[in-house]
């Protein structure tokens, strides 16, 4: 069956996975408010399709330098619990598992950092993550640096071009999911493009093209409140 590709963050949760770890690290005392509004700004920027990836992965990652690979993996447990989970659209999670049901191959691909987003796809029961891969130390310890080619803008179409050859895949009747701008290269790639959550922008795109268009919403009780 065809390849049911998304995009993780606004698309499958209802917010940005990043954000949120950043979010998170400053209520573990690992980060502080300074930390927050910078992420705010660099946020501000990927909305504005001016953010550089490069930089924003070097700040994301500044606070767990000291921490080795496996001691930020043994954190995330508690992020997905208190953080991701109760974010995730019940209609994202209820479709991938339909799709799942009927043959399709799930694949989330986002520009948010591998360990992050694989965390997430394990909550979601999807096995198939391209995100953006750190360069890590003999000793297990990142670096701050990227690794290869970062699943961001154009950048996913490339790295999703790579693991369709390596996974002797193709695009034929696949579908993208995305809520964002920043995607529309891997968008227009796609027989079947799904704008969920759009921002204004990729809406009114959607609208002129025609695709469709999802918008999904947490109920009250399921929107939480963010605490910092």
């Amino acid at each position: 069956m065809a390849l049911a590709i998304f995009d993780l963050d606004e698309t499958l949760v209802a917010g940005d996975s990043a954000s949120l770890f950043c979010s998170y690290l400053k209520a573990r005392g690992l980060a502080d408010e300074e930390y927050i509004r910078r992420d705010a700004v660099m946020m501000e920027l990927y909305n504005n399709e001016q953010l550089s990836m490069n930089e924003y992965v070097e700040f994301l990652v500044e606070p767990v330098l000291g921490l080795h690979s496996d001691e930020i993996d043994a954190l995330l447990p508690d992020f997905i619990s208190d953080y991701i989970r109760p974010r995730i659209y019940p209609e994202g999670r209820a479709l991938l598992q339909a799709l799942k049901a009927e043959g399709h191959r799930p694949l989330i691909i986002s520009a948010t950092v591998t360990f992050i987003v694989k965390a997430v796809a394990h909550e979601l029961g999807v096995e198939d993550v391209l995100a953006i891969d750190l360069v890590k130390n003999d000793d297990g310890y990142y670096t701050g640096a990227i690794d290869g080619i970062p699943s961001f803008r154009e950048g996913k179409v490339q790295r999703l071009a790579i693991w369709c050859e390596e996974q002797n895949e193709a695009l034929t009747d696949a579908l993208f999911h995305s809520d964002s701008i920043n995607d529309l290269a891997l968008l227009e790639q796609v027989p079947n493009p799904v704008a969920t959550n759009p921002d204004t922008k990729l809406s009114e795109i959607a609208s002129q093209r025609g695709w469709c268009t999802l918008n999904w919403q947490l109920t009250e009780t399921e929107a939480p409140t963010l605490t910092l």
